[in-house]
Protein backbone atom coordinates (compact mmCIF):
# COMPACT_ATOMS: atom_id res chain seq x y z
CA UNK A 1 0.00 0.00 0.00
CA UNK A 2 1.31 3.44 -0.86
CA UNK A 3 1.72 6.32 1.57
CA UNK A 4 -1.56 7.67 0.19
CA UNK A 5 -3.59 5.04 2.04
CA UNK A 6 -3.33 3.05 5.25
CA UNK A 7 -3.51 -0.69 4.71
CA UNK A 8 -4.97 -3.27 7.07
CA UNK A 9 -1.75 -3.79 9.03
CA UNK A 10 -1.31 -0.07 9.56
CA UNK A 11 -4.93 0.29 10.67
CA UNK A 12 -4.52 -2.61 13.10
CA UNK A 13 -1.38 -0.98 14.48
CA UNK A 14 -3.32 2.26 14.97
CA UNK A 15 -5.96 0.34 16.91
CA UNK A 16 -3.22 -1.23 19.02
CA UNK A 17 -1.71 2.15 19.84
CA UNK A 18 -5.16 3.46 20.76
CA UNK A 19 -5.51 0.53 23.15
CA UNK A 20 -2.12 1.29 24.67
CA UNK A 21 -3.04 4.99 25.00
CA UNK A 22 -6.28 4.16 26.80
CA UNK A 23 -4.54 1.81 29.21
CA UNK A 24 -1.76 4.35 29.88
CA UNK A 25 -4.20 7.17 30.62
CA UNK A 26 -7.09 5.23 32.18
CA UNK A 27 -6.44 6.63 35.66
CA UNK A 28 -6.40 10.19 34.31
CA UNK A 29 -9.59 9.59 32.36
CA UNK A 30 -11.24 8.22 35.47
CA UNK A 31 -10.14 11.23 37.51
CA UNK A 32 -11.56 13.62 34.90
CA UNK A 33 -14.86 11.77 34.82
CA UNK A 34 -15.09 11.72 38.60
CA UNK A 35 -15.13 15.52 38.41
CA UNK A 36 -17.50 15.85 35.45
CA UNK A 37 -19.48 12.62 35.16
CA UNK A 38 -20.16 9.20 36.62
CA UNK A 39 -16.51 8.29 37.03
CA UNK A 40 -16.76 5.25 34.77
CA UNK A 41 -15.48 6.63 31.47
CA UNK A 42 -11.94 5.32 31.83
CA UNK A 43 -13.16 1.82 32.67
CA UNK A 44 -15.70 1.86 29.83
CA UNK A 45 -13.15 2.99 27.25
CA UNK A 46 -10.70 0.35 28.49
CA UNK A 47 -13.42 -2.30 28.21
CA UNK A 48 -14.06 -1.21 24.64
CA UNK A 49 -10.48 -1.42 23.46
CA UNK A 50 -10.05 -4.73 25.29
CA UNK A 51 -13.07 -6.20 23.48
CA UNK A 52 -11.88 -4.75 20.18
CA UNK A 53 -8.46 -6.29 20.68
CA UNK A 54 -10.00 -9.75 21.13
CA UNK A 55 -11.94 -9.38 17.89
CA UNK A 56 -8.89 -8.09 16.04
CA UNK A 57 -6.84 -11.03 17.34
CA UNK A 58 -9.36 -13.36 15.70
CA UNK A 59 -9.35 -11.47 12.41
CA UNK A 60 -7.25 -12.75 9.55
CA UNK A 61 -3.81 -11.24 9.07
CA UNK A 62 -5.04 -10.09 5.67
CA UNK A 63 -7.96 -8.11 7.15
CA UNK A 64 -8.21 -4.67 5.61
CA UNK A 65 -9.07 -1.31 7.20
CA UNK A 66 -12.79 -1.94 6.77
CA UNK A 67 -12.62 -5.17 8.79
CA UNK A 68 -10.32 -3.71 11.47
CA UNK A 69 -12.48 -0.65 12.05
CA UNK A 70 -15.59 -2.82 11.83
CA UNK A 71 -14.25 -4.99 14.67
CA UNK A 72 -13.77 -1.87 16.77
CA UNK A 73 -17.30 -0.74 15.97
CA UNK A 74 -18.77 -4.12 16.95
CA UNK A 75 -16.87 -4.15 20.23
CA UNK A 76 -17.98 -0.68 21.28
CA UNK A 77 -21.57 -1.05 20.10
CA UNK A 78 -22.11 -4.47 21.63
CA UNK A 79 -19.81 -4.71 24.64
CA UNK A 80 -19.49 -1.27 26.24
CA UNK A 81 -22.03 0.15 28.63
CA UNK A 82 -22.82 3.75 29.37
CA UNK A 83 -23.33 6.49 26.84
CA UNK A 84 -19.83 6.60 25.43
CA UNK A 85 -19.58 3.06 24.04
CA UNK A 86 -22.31 3.33 21.41
CA UNK A 87 -21.16 6.81 20.38
CA UNK A 88 -17.59 5.67 19.78
CA UNK A 89 -19.03 2.63 18.03
CA UNK A 90 -20.89 4.89 15.62
CA UNK A 91 -17.64 6.72 14.77
CA UNK A 92 -15.76 3.47 14.10
CA UNK A 93 -18.70 2.13 12.10
CA UNK A 94 -18.75 5.21 9.87
CA UNK A 95 -14.98 5.01 9.33
CA UNK A 96 -15.28 1.32 8.48
CA UNK A 97 -17.97 1.98 5.90
CA UNK A 98 -15.95 4.80 4.35
CA UNK A 99 -12.90 2.56 4.17
CA UNK A 100 -14.93 -0.07 2.36
CA UNK A 101 -15.53 2.31 -0.52
CA UNK A 102 -11.82 2.96 -1.05
CA UNK A 103 -8.66 1.03 -1.85
CA UNK A 104 -7.16 1.34 1.57
CA UNK A 105 -7.89 4.03 4.12
CA UNK A 106 -7.26 7.25 2.22
CA UNK A 107 -7.46 10.77 3.60
CA UNK A 108 -10.71 11.22 1.70
CA UNK A 109 -12.14 8.09 3.33
CA UNK A 110 -11.03 9.30 6.75
CA UNK A 111 -12.67 12.67 6.16
CA UNK A 112 -15.87 11.06 4.92
CA UNK A 113 -16.00 8.59 7.81
CA UNK A 114 -15.32 11.23 10.44
CA UNK A 115 -17.98 13.53 9.00
CA UNK A 116 -20.55 10.74 8.83
CA UNK A 117 -19.65 9.57 12.31
CA UNK A 118 -20.08 13.10 13.61
CA UNK A 119 -23.47 13.34 11.92
CA UNK A 120 -24.61 10.03 13.41
CA UNK A 121 -23.41 10.94 16.90
CA UNK A 122 -25.12 14.31 16.77
CA UNK A 123 -28.33 12.69 15.57
CA UNK A 124 -28.34 10.02 18.28
CA UNK A 125 -26.96 12.12 21.12
CA UNK A 126 -28.65 15.39 20.16
CA UNK A 127 -25.42 17.25 20.95
CA UNK A 128 -23.94 20.28 19.20
CA UNK A 129 -20.52 21.93 19.36
CA UNK A 130 -20.30 23.91 22.58
CA UNK A 131 -22.37 21.43 24.62
CA UNK A 132 -19.20 20.03 26.26
CA UNK A 133 -19.31 16.55 24.76
CA UNK A 134 -17.12 14.44 22.51
CA UNK A 135 -18.62 16.38 19.59
CA UNK A 136 -16.37 19.29 20.61
CA UNK A 137 -13.31 17.21 19.72
CA UNK A 138 -14.76 15.28 16.79
CA UNK A 139 -16.09 18.32 14.91
CA UNK A 140 -12.68 20.06 14.59
CA UNK A 141 -11.00 16.74 13.84
CA UNK A 142 -13.44 16.08 10.99
CA UNK A 143 -12.95 19.62 9.69
CA UNK A 144 -9.17 19.20 9.77
CA UNK A 145 -9.39 15.96 7.80
CA UNK A 146 -11.58 17.58 5.18
CA UNK A 147 -9.18 20.53 4.88
CA UNK A 148 -6.21 18.16 4.46
CA UNK A 149 -7.62 16.09 1.60
CA UNK A 150 -4.48 16.56 -0.50
CA UNK A 151 -2.20 15.35 2.31
CA UNK A 152 -1.28 11.71 2.99
CA UNK A 153 -3.35 10.11 5.75
CA UNK A 154 -0.61 10.26 8.39
CA UNK A 155 -0.25 14.03 7.96
CA UNK A 156 -4.02 14.51 7.84
CA UNK A 157 -4.50 12.49 11.03
CA UNK A 158 -1.86 14.62 12.77
CA UNK A 159 -3.91 17.71 11.87
CA UNK A 160 -7.06 15.96 13.09
CA UNK A 161 -5.38 15.22 16.42
CA UNK A 162 -4.31 18.85 16.78
CA UNK A 163 -7.87 20.00 16.13
CA UNK A 164 -9.29 17.45 18.56
CA UNK A 165 -6.94 18.49 21.37
CA UNK A 166 -7.84 22.15 20.83
CA UNK A 167 -11.48 21.16 21.13
CA UNK A 168 -10.72 19.24 24.31
CA UNK A 169 -9.07 22.25 25.92
CA UNK A 170 -11.99 24.47 24.94
CA UNK A 171 -14.42 22.17 26.75
CA UNK A 172 -12.75 23.10 30.04
CA UNK A 173 -14.29 26.57 29.87
CA UNK A 174 -17.67 25.42 28.60
CA UNK A 175 -20.82 24.89 30.62
CA UNK A 176 -22.09 21.37 30.07
CA UNK A 177 -25.53 21.18 28.48
CA UNK A 178 -25.66 17.40 28.03
CA UNK A 179 -25.17 14.34 30.24
CA UNK A 180 -24.41 14.10 33.94
CA UNK A 181 -21.98 17.05 33.81
CA UNK A 182 -24.94 19.31 33.05
CA UNK A 183 -26.28 18.60 36.56
CA UNK A 184 -23.02 19.54 38.25
CA UNK A 185 -23.08 23.21 37.26
CA UNK A 186 -19.94 25.12 38.18
CA UNK A 187 -18.36 22.01 39.69
CA UNK A 188 -17.65 20.79 36.15
CA UNK A 189 -16.19 24.12 35.03
CA UNK A 190 -12.48 23.94 34.36
CA UNK A 191 -12.63 20.19 33.67
CA UNK A 192 -12.16 18.99 30.07
CA UNK A 193 -14.85 16.65 28.81
CA UNK A 194 -13.65 13.03 29.14
CA UNK A 195 -15.46 11.90 25.98
CA UNK A 196 -13.73 14.61 23.98
CA UNK A 197 -10.42 13.42 25.43
CA UNK A 198 -11.20 9.89 24.24
CA UNK A 199 -11.76 11.12 20.69
CA UNK A 200 -8.49 13.05 20.75
CA UNK A 201 -6.70 9.96 22.05
CA UNK A 202 -7.98 7.98 19.09
CA UNK A 203 -6.70 10.42 16.48
CA UNK A 204 -3.43 11.09 18.32
CA UNK A 205 -2.75 7.35 18.53
CA UNK A 206 -2.41 7.22 14.75
CA UNK A 207 1.08 8.67 15.27
CA UNK A 208 2.04 7.04 18.56
CA UNK A 209 0.95 5.98 22.03
CA UNK A 210 -0.16 8.76 24.36
CA UNK A 211 1.43 8.11 27.74
CA UNK A 212 -0.01 11.06 29.69
CA UNK A 213 -2.81 13.55 29.13
CA UNK A 214 -1.17 16.41 30.99
CA UNK A 215 0.92 17.83 28.10
CA UNK A 216 -2.09 17.84 25.77
CA UNK A 217 -4.51 19.32 28.28
CA UNK A 218 -2.00 22.05 29.02
CA UNK A 219 -1.66 22.84 25.32
CA UNK A 220 2.01 21.96 24.98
Amino acid sequence: MTSNALDGAQTRDWAGRFTASVYATEAELTALDQQAGDGDFGANLAAGVRAAGLLLDRAADSAGPEECLGAMATAFLDEVGGTSGPLFGLLFQALSRAAGAETGLTTDALATGAAQGLEAIRRVGDASPGDKTLVDALAPAAAALRAAQDAPPTAALAKAAEGAWRGVRETASQAARMGRASYLGERATGVPDPGAVGVALFFASAAGTVRSLEPYLAGE
